[in-house]
């Protein structure tokens, strides 16, 4: 199975701009096939028997490539890997054929209890054991590499021995997963803690990123948080096209899942990131 994923490291599809699928947004989509290339959905939200929330997925997976991302599982947690949602994410990735399944770098439980958060890890040579195992678990269990997203974070720790996105370069080298590049995250990042985005990016081999999210954020008097509660700002779009040159065209998602916009505000702002891409490309061909 290893050999396997190393040969599928590179993820193509699906190709273009796609928005998240929300329930504010659920009478857009089946009225009719809206102006997206894919659409993302939260898994957790998806793993009943049956329901309105998953005959709408089931209903825009005919016409629209989905992608999967996690926000529940918390790969990191020094807990036992959690089998029943493993089993929940398996028996919803079957029945919906996704083109991309996706966690997060973080951990969210300890012998104490569950905390509904997406917390940062130590980036340390024994986190890094910890979590090629248990990628290793899932990858296995859903026959099919995911892709690990870098996340917003607001401690660092002393006994760090990697930058995030060199810690996620290494975890791809050995379980063969990719990496969902989360622009917006690293800009907060680089806000919160000084650390410059570019060098975060170049520290990714380009071949394992899979899927970029771009998002809006929120400024306050302690920090920037991100919050996907606004549009994406001027400084996100310039690190988007660093990324564009140095990974190519890319997956990309909006992200917008608070202060839910209007369906059309949605649509415009993946069409900037089009607008994007196509003057990437034109300065690539030149004259």
């Amino acid at each position: 199975m290893k050999a396997l994923l190393n040969e599928r490291n590179v993820f193509a599809e699906p190709a273009g701009v796609g928005v998240g699928l929300r329930h504010t947004h659920y009478a857009d989509f089946l009225a009719a096939v809206p102006a997206v290339d894919w659409v993302e959905v939260h898994s957790e939200n998806y793993f009943g028997d049956g329901g309105y929330d998953l005959h709408v997925l089931e209903t825009v997976r005919h016409d629209l490539p989905v992608s999967l991302h996690g926000v529940g599982l918390g790969l990191g947690s020094a807990t036992p890997l959690d089998t029943v949602h493993v089993g929940k994410l398996k028996r919803l990735a079957d029945r919906i054929c996704p083109a991309l399944v996706s966690e997060h770098l973080c951990w969210n439980e300890a012998t104490s209890g569950y905390l509904n958060d997406l917390l940062p890890l130590p980036l340390t040579d024994g986190a890094l054991d910890h979590l090629r195992v248990r990628v290793d678990t899932l990858q296995e269990a859903l026959a099919r590499p995911i892709l690990l997203e870098n996340v917003s974070a607001y401690v660092r720790f002393e006994s760090d021995q990697y930058g995030e996105t060199a810690f996620l370069a290494e975890l791809a080298r050995r379980t063969g997963c990719g990496v969902l590049l989360d622009i917006n995250n690293l800009y907060v990042n680089q806000r919160n803690h000084g650390e410059d985005a570019i060098s975060a990016m170049n520290a990714l081999p380009p071949h394992v990123v899979g899927e970029i999210h771009l998002a809006g954020h929120s400024v306050t008097d302690i920090a920037v948080i991100d919050d996907h509660g606004s549009r994406v700002t001027a400084d996100v779009w310039t690190l988007y096209e660093y990324a564009l040159r140095r990974f190519g065209h890319r997956p990309t998602l909006i992200e917008w899942d608070t202060h839910i916009p209007p369906f059309a505000d949605l649509l415009g702002e993946a069409n900037k990131a089009r607008e994007h891409q196509a003057r990437l490309m034109d300065l690539n061909q030149g004259p």
